[in-house]
């Protein structure tokens, strides 16, 4: 019953982060997963993959009423990272959890500073296609080894690179995440991984009732307020999970 209960309030919590800013769903669910619900890394990673594509596009549906993606825009930047999400999801299998643990208590500080300051990205104007190719395949890596959708990563790449503006960034990342975490989810198919579908259906349940609550929680709050709560959350877990690894 714990168990469930603890489910059901982080789900809740990762569709609220997504719903409100295009980011933070699966780095706040894996630690949730390893650390509350007692699943392995390459589980929780899979795990994660499943609740943020669904979550994802719970969202996604949500910004696209309100005229909030650029689809254009997306496609580009997430075909470039699809290629990359294949490869890297199915190399992850290969690695030492120790070291995926890591490398994803890395990825969750570098998303807390990223969230923690307070510089909102301006446009360039211009679209490099060189760049967002980069930025495209840089993203889906991330997703394929780490099972991480990130967002905190493409909402600024989507503004600087591709020019989106930022009332629309949020949106269009929601696109790319659900393009990338597919194929790594896919990439991730042959690997034995066994998950416990009773926990992880409740949490993906308020994941997604949490996420049509974040977008209407991001018309509501200073989207500066959400990224630095969120930042210092994450800068916390990124603590927590070095320490754990080094004992």
């Amino acid at each position: 019953m714990t168990a469930l209960v603890l489910a059901l309030i982080a789900g809740g919590l990762v569709g609220l982060a997504l719903g409100a800013l295009g980011a933070g769903g699966s780095i706040l669910t894996v630690p949730a997963l390893i650390y509350l619900l007692g699943f392995s890394p390459a589980a929780a990673a899979t795990g994660s993959l499943v609740i943020v594509i669904v979550t994802s596009v719970t969202a996604l549906m949500a910004h696209a009423r309100a005229g909030a993606v650029r689809w254009r825009a997306g496609l580009l930047f997430a075909a470039a990272g699809l290629l990359p999400a294949a490869v890297a999801g199915a190399l992850a299998a290969r690695l030492p959890e120790a070291l995926l643990t890591l490398m994803f208590a890395a990825l969750a500080a570098l998303a807390a500073v990223r969230m923690l300051r307070r510089r909102t990205p301006q446009g360039t104007g211009t679209v490099s296609t060189g760049r967002a190719a980069a930025a495209g395949a840089g993203l889906g890596t991330v997703t394929g080894f780490l099972g991480v959708g990130g967002g905190f990563l493409a909402v600024p790449a989507l503004v600087t690179v591709l020019a989106v503006p930022m009332s629309a960034a949020v949106g269009t990342s929601l696109l790319v995440i659900v393009a990338n975490a597919t194929v790594a989810l896919a990439a991730r198919a042959h690997a034995a991984v066994q998950l416990d579908w009773a926990l992880i259906m409740p949490f993906l349940a308020t994941a997604v009732l949490g996420a049509w609550d974040g977008r209407r929680l991001a018309a509501k709050v200073s989207p500066a307020a959400l990224q630095r709560a969120f930042g210092a959350v994450l800068l916390t877990i990124a603590a927590a999970m070095a320490v754990t690894v080094a004992w």
